[in-house]
C-alpha cells in the first residue's frame, strides 16, 4: 500500500483543512478545522478519555437526527476554546451551508479541545470565535498569509502581525513578530495555514507530548481496491509517545514502506540522559479519521472506535482519567458502500494511519520552552545522509 499524494487528512477528496495558531504575548494556542463537503460528511464519534472537552458529540450517536456534519473543529484551550466552534458555525451559515430547517440552515460542526492552558504564560489566553473563523477562512483559500496580507482577517485579528506557518514552525513567515518560532515576546503573533501543515500549528501549536514538543500530525493510505483512509491528530497526551525499548517513535512502527527510513534507534545514552520534568498534568490527544468510501453513522462510530487502537499504540498509557481522548470518523461518501472484506480493511487502516499521524505530529513539532523537539532530545535517531 501507498500514502495518497501529500500522505495527509486531504487525501480525502472534498477534506480541508486550516490551522490558526497565535503566539506571544501571553499566547501559544490555535485552533484547526476540517471542512466537510458543502453537503456534508457522514459521522460518527468515540470518547476514550475521562476528560473529554467536546461539542455535539451526543448528535452523532446512531440513535440520534443528523447524520452529516459540516466540520470538525480541534482547538486548544481546554473548555474555554470551544467557542472557537462558534467561528465556524458563522462563516458556515454565512454561506448558507448547514442542516435545513424553517427559515435557514444549522451548521452542525463537532469539537474537541486539548489542555493547554497557560503554555504562553497567560492563563486566559485561549481560542474564541475569531480563531475558528481565520482557520475556516485559511481552509477554504489554502494557504492565505502571504507578506502581503491580501486576506481579510477578523476584525480582532485585523492589523496584528501574521506569518505563513510551515511545517514545525508556527510563526515562520516574515510578518511574525521578531521572526522567530517563538511568536516573538513585544505582540502576540497570529499565523495561518490552509492545507496538510503538520507540527507546531493550529490546535498543535502549544502540545506537549509526554515531556516533548506535541502538534498536529496527518498520514493516509490508499488501499489495494482505491479507496484512500487518512488521519489528522493533534498530539497532546501525558503518556510517552516513545518504545521503551529503544527510544524510537512507538507511531513509527506502522509505517509504510520508506515512510520513516530517514530515522533509527537513539544512541543509548540519550534515551539514559532523557529525564523529562515537565509532563503535562492534564493532556488529551484528539483527531479526526476519514475515508471516501459510503458509511453508515454507525459504521463512521467504528471507524472511530478503531482509530483508538491506533492511539493506544503510539501512546503508553492513552485513555487515563486526565485525557479527554476523543476521535471523529468521518465518510465523504464519494465512493461505493464498502463489502464486508473492504469495510475490514478500512477499519484496520484506520488504526495505523492514527498512529503514523501521531509519530508525524512528533517529529514535525517545533521544541519550545519546556518542551523540547524529538530530534533535539535523540539527535541520533536521524540517520546521516550517506
Amino acid at each position: 500500500m501507498l500514502p495518497g499524494p501529500s500522505n495527509s487528512l486531504m487525501d480525502v477528496a472534498g477534506l480541508r483543512v486550516g490551522h490558526a495558531q497565535r503566539v506571544g504575548g501571553g499566547y501559544r494556542t490555535g485552533t484547526t478545522v476540517v471542512l466537510a463537503p458543502p453537503s456534508g460528511a457522514v459521522a460518527g464519534v468515540d470518547v476514550r478519555g475521562a476528560a473529554p472537552g467536546t461539542r455535539e458529540t451526543e448528535l452523532l450517536d446512531p440513535r440520534n437526527l443528523v447524520s452529516r456534519v459540516h466540520a470538525v473543529v480541534l482547538t486548544g484551550g481546554s473548555a474555554y476554546g470551544l467557542s472557537a466552534a462558534c467561528g465556524v458555525v458563522e462563516r458556515l451559515a454565512d454561506a448558507g451551508i448547514g442542516y435545513p430547517v424553517a427559515g435557514g440552515v444549522v451548521p452542525i460542526v463537532p469539537a474537541a479541545v486539548i489542555f493547554d492552558l497557560g503554555r504562553g504564560g497567560t492563563f486566559r489566553a485561549v481560542p474564541d470565535a475569531t480563531f475558528g473563523t481565520a482557520a475556516y477562512d485559511a481552509a477554504c483559500q489554502g494557504t492565505v498569509a502571504t507578506d502581503g496580507g491580501a486576506v481579510a482577517l477578523p476584525p480582532s485579528v485585523a492589523g496584528v502581525p501574521w506569518g505563513r506557518s510551515g511545517t514545525g514552525s508556527p510563526n515562520g513567515g516574515t510578518g511574525a513578530p521578531g521572526g522567530s518560532p517563538d511568536g516573538g515576546t513585544d505582540a502576540p503573533g497570529w499565523s495561518l495555514d490552509g492545507g496538510v501543515g503538520s507540527g507546531s500549528v493550529g490546535a498543535g501549536v502549544g502540545a506537549r507530548a509526554g515531556g516533548l514538543a506535541g502538534g498536529v500530525g496527518t498520514a493516509s493510505v490508499v488501499l489495494p481496491g482505491g479507496a484512500t483512509v487518512a488521519a489528522l491528530v493533534v498530539a497532546n497526551p501525558v503518556g510517552s509517545v516513545l518504545d521503551p525499548r529503544d527510544g524510537t517513535l512507538a507511531g513509527a512502527r506502522y509505517g509504510l514502506p520508506g515512510e520513516f527510513d530517514h530515522l533509527q534507534p537513539p544512541l543509548q545514552a540519550e534515551i539514559d540522559a532523557w529525564r523529562p520534568q515537565n509532563a503535562p498534568s492534564f493532556n488529551t490527544t484528539i483527531g479526526v479519521v476519514a475515508t471516501d468510501l459510503t458509511l453508515t453513522k454507525a459504521q463512521c462510530g467504528k471507524l472511530a472506535a478503531v482509530a483508538h487502537d491506533g492511539l493506544a499504540r503510539a501512546i503508553r498509557p492513552a485513555h487515563t482519567m486526565t485525557d479527554g481522548d476523543t476521535i471523529f470518523g468521518l465518510a465523504t461518501c464519494a465512493g461505493p458502500e464498502p463489502d464486508h472484506d473492504t469495510l475490514q480493511e478500512v477499519l484496520a487502516a484506520a488504526a495505523d494511519v492514527f498512529s503514523r499521524a501521531i509519530a508525524h505530529a512528533v517529529l514535525a513539532a517545533t521544541g519550545h520552552e519546556d518542551a523540547p523537539a524529538y530530534l533535539d532530545v535523540f539527535p541520533s535517531a536521524q540517520r546521516k545522509q550517506t
